[in-house]
């Protein structure tokens, strides 16, 4: 990392690292309403700090605090939660042509797997090298995962003195998610993983349970998967 900030006189790597710090922060954002949304469903501040702290998955953090708030048990939300999250197996798949770069040792690509999520991801294979892919991804995923639980913090500390809608934190996450695809929609195989994806969500939403559709779409992404330079 100190060699990668030593060199940001380079355009293309000052590029790639105040876009990931800016995605990261973007996000950290909707953070705020996944605090909120935690300590509302009856979760204690540490309860919600230590969900974004080792599961790191926004639409798993949500998707259990949802069941939970309605009355559902805890089995209900662990598994809505851990289907939503085994996209992320679908993710390090399509960044495993780059986990060399990334990360050589074991030690190492045991702690990148806990930033393998849909930013990281998307962040990393829009880049055309195997340098710009391993800044991208480390400069997200610690970026996101710093914003991300300071946001969680501050939710839910705040509690109900937040309203997201009212301050417009729920269209964070979408928004985005749009601006990450639209690098990738420069190229063929990009245009073929979304429409694929589309696809596939729209055909198997209508009779799939809640959960399978994304983890459905998101196979597409290995359509998008570029070997390397």
């Amino acid at each position: 990392m100190k060699r990668i900030f030593a060199s940001l006189n380079e355009p293309e790597l000052r590029r790639v690292v105040v876009s990931s710090l800016t995605l990261g922060a973007a996000v950290g954002v909707f953070a705020l309403s996944f605090g909120v949304a935690s300590v509302s469903a009856g979760a204690s501040v540490w309860q919600t700090c230590a969900l974004s702290l080792f599961v790191f998955t926004g639409a798993s953090q949500f998707s259990a605090m949802s069941v939970v708030g309605a009355g559902g048990s805890l089995a209900a939300a662990f598994g809505g939660a851990v289907l939503l999250a085994a996209r992320n197996f679908v993710y390090g798949l399509a960044l495993s042509s780059s986990a060399n770069s990334m990360a050589k040792s074991l030690p190492r690509r045991l702690f990148a797997a806990h930033f393998v999520i849909d930013e990281t991801t998307a962040l990393a294979l829009g880049q055309e090298s195997p340098r710009l892919r391993k800044v991208a991804f480390w400069t997200t995923g610690i970026g996101l995962f710093t914003f991300w639980n300071l946001g969680t913090l501050i939710g839910a500390l705040a509690g109900s003195a937040i309203d997201p809608q009212k301050f417009g934190l729920d269209i964070a996450f979408p928004a985005a998610f749009i601006v990450m695809l639209m690098p990738h929609l420069r190229s063929k195989l990009g245009r073929q993983a979304a429409t694929l994806g589309g696809a596939l969500c729209l055909v198997s939403i209508s009779f799939l349970p809640v959960g399978v559709p994304i983890l459905i779409a998101a196979m597409a992404v290995l359509v998008g998967v570029r070997g390397d330079n």
